[in-house]
């Protein structure tokens, strides 16, 4: 049975969306299990997102971010939610307030460092180690250049292309995302270059089962893939499908990737749960 009268936030991170929950002082309950998430997250008859945020109480950060995609099943990271949550943390008084002062989120993947950059949330993602430049077992098509693949706390494939706007996402992405050269499956990007030095990104997410209109962590391994191609330097700057920009930085040493990243964390609008 779902909480009548549990109040959330609707929240976007460049149009990957989220129901988010402040379940420091009441528990998620029956919002955690995955039909309820399925009915909240379904488009037309529930809420409508991409998944839901609950916002718990860390003894090793100021926040908690517990993550389920639609589908229900959890993820261990991801950069649009924990941009969200940067965002709303600060407005809950959770985080700091102003300038440049960071303060950390526990994730399943780690520990993030977060702040506000006036209006705008950026992360410092854990480091990022396990990278392949080429994924052999993966046959390109027409059109596709390279494939490449980054954990970026979920795993992800990366597809070099001569123009996304022209990919079928959900056709060349759903057999890929469970592909027998990938333990754990993957989440799937497309890529190629943008208008104004920026580069497009298309992406099917697991646990979504489609394409969304933006994803984080999928950018993050977007510009360390693109870097190591030498397509890009210094920080990359991702254009969505919603057309709302993300922004790269990163930092290398021998054995890791350190990426940052900033991009919209907005409050859509306030509501309470009744009828689902």
């Amino acid at each position: 049975m779902i909480p009548v009268g549990r109040p959330f936030y609707k929240m976007s991170g460049s149009g990957n969306d989220f129901i988010m929950v402040d379940a420091r002082r009441n528990p998620p309950g029956s919002l955690a299990d995955p039909p309820v998430i399925k009915q909240l997250c379904a488009r037309g008859t529930g809420v409508g997102a991409d998944g839901i945020v609950f916002l718990e109480s860390s003894a090793a950060a100021a926040i908690k971010l517990v993550y389920l995609n639609a589908d229900g099943s959890r993820a261990e990271f991801c950069g649009n939610a924990t941009l969200c949550t940067t965002r709303l943390a600060t407005e809950l008084g959770i985080g700091s307030n102003g300038g440049d002062s960071s303060f950390t989120i526990e994730t399943d993947s780690g520990i993030v460092s977060a702040r506000l950059n006036g209006p705008i949330p950026e992360i410092d993602l854990q480091p990022v180690v396990e990278v392949r430049p080429e994924v052999r077992e993966i046959a390109l098509q027409s059109g596709e250049t390279r494939v490449g693949f980054a954990l970026v706390g979920v795993p992800h494939l990366v597809i070099q292309c001569a123009d996304v706007s022209t990919v079928d996402v959900v056709g060349r992405g759903r057999p890929l995302r469970s592909h027998p050269a990938l333990a754990a499956g993957a989440n799937v990007n497309f890529v190629s270059r943008g208008s104004e030095g920026r580069w497009r990104v298309r992406t099917y997410e697991r646990g979504v089962e489609a394409e969304t209109l933006a994803c984080g962590s999928g950018a993050v391994a977007t510009a360390i893939l693109l870097t190591i191609w030498n397509e890009a330097s210094g920080a990359v700057e991702i254009e969505t499908t919603s057309g709302r920009p993300l922004r790269v930085r990163l930092e290398r040493d021998r054995t890791c990737w350190k990426p940052s990243l900033a991009g919209e964390g907005r409050v859509v609008y306030q509501g309470s749960l009744s009828e689902i």
